[in-house]
């Protein structure tokens, strides 16, 4: 049958059979077999390792001079800046990099920065204890308020008390004595 066909059909009908699809074993549902998809996962994970210790490696290595760049790079993060060692810490056979003559730049600022910090540091001190007597003024007040409110309130009470008390009722009048006749008082003789 296939010599009947036209050549390049032969050449279609060859290349199909050995495609790299047909070779491949795939599951009903188009996914590569358990076998594959495992050996690509190992794969990844060596690679991601393998990134990690030569990301590790690295840092080690050029750890401090990738810390200098940052922090003069971006000043708010001057944190991560290596720290210098103290010098006890350097070796005996060392020599101690001699003290620089003249100030650096950034020195300087660092200095004029402590400055201004201990200067805001005093003022926040200062207004702490402001705030400290301030608080205790309003305490003395309020208890003053409160002496006052109460003794106000124990007086109203008082005046309430003598107000809502009954009056006393007055004393009966006294009965009349009747006076005494007297000749002019009587009276004349009818006619």
């Amino acid at each position: 049958m296939v010599s009947t066909l036209s050549p390049s059909i032969q050449a279609e009908v060859s290349e199909d059979r050995w495609s790299t699809e047909q070779l491949r074993p795939v599951h009903l549902d188009g996914r590569p077999s358990l076998g594959k998809r495992a050996s690509r996962s190992l794969a990844r994970l060596l690679i991601t390792f393998c990134i990690g210790v030569a990301a590790t490696l690295a840092w080690q290595s050029y750890g401090d001079t990738a810390r200098r760049m940052i922090a003069n790079s971006y000043p708010q993060l001057g944190w991560l800046a290596p720290q210098a060692a103290p010098l006890a810490q350097i070796a005996p056979n060392m020599v101690a990099p001699a003290a620089p003559t003249a100030l650096s730049p950034e020195l300087l600022q660092l200095k004029a920065m402590a400055a201004n910090l201990a200067a805001v540091r005093q003022s926040v001190d200062e207004l702490a204890g402001q705030l400290a007597a301030g608080r205790q003024q309003t305490a003395g007040d309020i208890a003053n308020l409160q002496a006052v409110v109460a003794a106000g309130q124990q007086q109203m009470a008082g005046d309430i008390a003598k107000i809502s008390a009954p009056a006393p009722r007055p004393a009966a009048p006294a009965a009349r004595k009747p006076l005494p006749l007297t000749p002019s008082s009587e009276a004349p003789p009818a006619r």
